[in-house]
């Protein structure tokens, strides 16, 4: 089917072709021009208006672009070319109390908004995309052919234990086991992805802070008689095998080892995009405590202060599965 995609970087680009290989038309647009989609088989646009025409009604567009104000002004500048009818999906980490908003701005002209949760990042292309999406149902359904493709398939893992294979809770079909699934109403998938992403750092945590005290074990603070030289990239290595607590962080830990033990690449700052903070106030809101997931933000807050190996980690394994840059230190030019 036709899909429009605003905003060809690292995550739009890489869904528009994974759609395009899916068998569906990607047009696209993205300000620094559509040459690499271009090539992928994709149709390129130079502005939004050229975009809209070249969809045949009623249109889906995705939006790819950072959360705030740019998704805010793609939204609007949608909102007056679409027709009704139209379906905008919002891709990126928008606050989902912004898709509530926007969802009744657009429904005001008889437009959609799918919020649609993303995980997956700079892999996604070649694993698939988890999406958690909110909205109108129907909606929803009428694009499940993308959401379908986007997504990594039923064969990523078996059922859990106990679940007949194909049923959903409820009347609610299974597609959670293909690695998508409507949440709710307007503002669900980005909920249930800000949690996902809260979740995130709390795991990312423990694995930075475990693997320091593994360092840590051969410093001079430790008694000659207890102290351990230990290779932590084949510890890494072993528990991927077989342990508890493997699960692809760990896998892009040890690949992040692998490349650099010392982890000498980085500074130890360790950036947050707001999901993290947008978790914790959402917790507060509800009188949930959240004591692991606030810890794991504060740490990110005094990472741009000090840095420990811990803190390397955890910026080594944001690169691994997002291509994110480095946070800056408060007070740093660069």
């Amino acid at each position: 089917m036709d899909i429009g995609m605003i905003g060809l970087g690292r995550m739009g680009g890489n869904m528009a072709r994974r759609l395009i290989a899916g068998g569906h038309r990607v047009v696209g647009y993205d300000r620094a021009g559509a040459a690499a989609l271009e090539a992928a088989g994709g149709v390129g646009a130079a502005t939004l208006e050229e975009l809209c025409r070249q969809l045949a009604a009623p249109r889906a567009i995705w939006v790819m672009v950072p959360a705030g104000e740019p998704t805010e002004q793609t939204v609007r500048d949608l909102a007056e070319r679409l027709s009704p009818g139209d379906v905008v999906i919002d891709g990126g980490n928008s606050f989902f109390k912004d898709d509530v908003r926007r969802a009744k701005l657009l429904a005001a002209r008889g437009l959609h908004l799918l919020d649609a949760g993303t995980s997956g990042g700079v892999w996604g292309r070649e694993r698939g995309y988890c999406l958690m999406v909110g909205g109108d149902r129907g909606a929803f359904q009428r694009l499940e052919p993308i959401f379908r493709t986007l997504a990594p398939g039923k064969a990523t893992a078996p059922p859990t234990p106990g679940r007949a294979p194909g049923t959903g809770r409820g009347e609610r079909p299974a597609t959670a086991e293909e690695g998508y699934l409507h949440c709710g109403p307007s503002g669900a998938g980005h909920f249930v992805k800000m949690i996902h992403n809260g979740i995130e750092y709390g795991l990312m945590q423990a694995f930075a802070e475990g693997f320091d005290v593994l360092r840590g074990a051969g410093g001079p603070e430790v008694p000659e008689e207890h102290r351990y030289a230990l290779d932590l990239g084949e510890i890494a290595e072993l528990w991927r095998r077989g342990s508890v607590v493997s699960s692809w962080l760990l896998d892009l830990t040890a690949a992040a080892l692998g490349k650099d033990p010392q982890l000498a690449g980085f500074s130890g700052a360790v950036a947050d995009s707001g999901e993290g903070r947008w978790t914790v106030q959402a917790a507060v809101e509800e009188a949930v405590p959240t004591p692991v997931l606030a810890a794991s933000l504060f740490e990110r807050f005094r990472s741009r202060q000090e840095s420990t190996f811990g803190d390397k980690l955890l910026s080594a394994m944001r690169r691994e599965f997002g291509g994110h840059a480095e946070g800056k230190r408060e007070g740093s030019e660069s």
